[in-house]
């Protein structure tokens, strides 16, 4: 990557499609909707996996939802979802192109950047996209 100054490490937080917050709540609704006959018995072990199943129909959405942003380092770019994690050289990445692709990825919004690296890709949506891809051009990022 050559010789440059060291570069501050730098936070960007993922957009966030106000449709996604809409379909996680929904969902949440009908767990919990699809749980309250369960509650009125009495059965221990079906409470259990109430619980548990709420915990997780609430849960992973709202962890996803507050944990998910992408780190940029001199050397690296950290990516974090909830409980996934992902950590990409900046030597490797080869190309960043803007793209509506709605596979799943690290990504709350459908405004993402594909990274393309090492014979892999993968979306990201900061919030800030230009920003993001300047930030990666500081830290010698050569794109395609």
């Amino acid at each position: 990557m050559g010789c440059r100054k060291s570069v501050k490490d730098s936070v960007h937080t993922s957009k966030i499609d106000s449709w996604l917050i809409g379909v996680f709540a929904v969902s949440g609704l009908m767990a919990g909707g699809a749980c309250l006959p369960v509650l009125r018995t009495e059965s221990w072990p079906a409470l259990v996996v109430v619980l548990v199943t709420l915990a997780f129909a609430l849960g992973l959405p709202s962890w996803l939802i507050v944990s998910t942003r992408y780190t940029l380092t001199d050397e690296e770019l950290r990516i974090r979802s909830g409980p996934f994690r992902w950590t990409i050289a900046l030597r490797s990445i080869r190309r960043v192109t803007p793209t509506r692709n709605p596979l799943s990825s690290p990504a709350l919004s459908l405004d993402r950047l594909r990274i393309d690296y090492d014979g892999r890709s993968i979306m990201i949506s900061p919030l800030y996209r230009g920003r993001f891809v300047d930030e990666l051009k500081e830290r010698g990022v050569r794109l395609e």
